[in-house]
């Protein structure tokens, strides 16, 4: 098992103006992830917008992900849409042919009715007996289409199970994350919190580090404070605030956004997206102002942190 931790970006697909894939910027975002130092790339998940692509899309995005990474970073992938139990078999079997180093699994298809725990162990037992016993496995508490969260008893199954090596934590509340963390200690699975707002005290608070959607945007500032920011308290908690506040900006039309940012650094040339068809330039009045400024802010702190 390659450990899965540290800065973990949720990926990104670029399609063309014509709703196609774009590989190429696909390769040129590849690069850009691993340029500014990224730990581990999580394809095909909401970020993805996995809801949107066919099954030969997810499997393709992926396995040409874990081609174009080429064993440099682990590469983890969900992919995991559908609420009926055959379908669920074969979208993760077909994930789990791809090449990644972790299969992850979306808890609120695991229950998608919000039965309570005996619905979630009954669905997550058949796919575990389903899927290869020795394919580590991921856990996501995805906001879509409902966020179910785990319960302590069902959370510590799992990371005494052996087969899991990340949750992606979506709680957004410190104190669940701390007890998570306790909850896991001396098993293989490791917390990465994603809510911006707590990214820093989460770390503190012994989280494996962080994978929320503004990874898409200045992923190294999250990894110098990961690695260094026990060491400059001072000045971990001041870029904290930058970076609790700039994530706001994921209410105004993200993933578009994130897009429109890539296209304005050059990493790919169409802002298209399926989740989101709205013109969020103009239905976010100063959203292009926010942007510029995000970047003004990350090239700032930036020079910042290697001085």
């Amino acid at each position: 098992m390659k450990p899965i931790e540290g800065i973990v970006p949720v990926m990104l697909t670029p399609f063309t103006p014509d709703n196609q894939i774009d590989y190429p910027g696909l390769t040129h975002l590849i690069n850009w992830y691993l340029a500014k130092g990224v730990d581990a790339l999580f394809a095909v998940c909401q970020s993805s917008e996995m809801q949107f692509l066919t099954l030969d899309e997810r499997v393709a995005v992926a396995e040409f992900v874990v081609k174009e990474v080429a064993g440099r970073i682990p590469v983890i992938a969900s992919g995991h849409i559908s609420d009926d139990l055959a379908c669920q078999k074969e979208e993760l079997l077909a994930m789990s042919q791809t090449g990644i180093d972790a299969l992850v699994l979306v808890t609120n298809h695991l229950d998608p009715k919000n039965q309570g725990s005996e619905v979630f162990y009954s669905t997550l037992n058949t796919l575990l007996e389903t899927l290869p016993s020795d394919l580590p496995l991921g856990l996501y508490e995805c906001p879509a289409p409902y966020r179910r969260l785990l319960t302590d008893e069902e959370f510590r199954v799992c990371a005494q199970s052996g087969r899991f090596v990340v949750l992606k934590d979506v709680s957004c509340d410190l104190a669940t994350v701390s007890r998570r963390v306790a909850i896991a200690a001396n098993s293989p699975l490791n917390v990465i919190n994603a809510n911006a707002a707590i990214a820093w005290p989460a770390m503190l608070a012994g989280a494996k580090g962080f994978s929320g959607v503004f990874t898409n945007f200045h992923p190294e500032l999250y990894c110098w404070l990961y690695r260094h920011g026990a060491g400059q308290p001072e000045k971990a908690q001041e870029l904290s605030l930058f970076l609790s506040l700039s994530a706001v900006t994921e209410t105004l039309g993200y993933p578009k956004n994130a897009k429109i940012y890539h296209q304005h650094l050059g990493t790919f040339k169409s802002e298209f997206c399926r989740a989101n068809k709205d013109d969020v330039l103009e239905k976010f009045w100063g959203l292009s102002v926010l942007l510029a400024q995000i970047h003004q802010g990350s090239e700032l702190w930036g020079k910042r942190i290697v001085e």
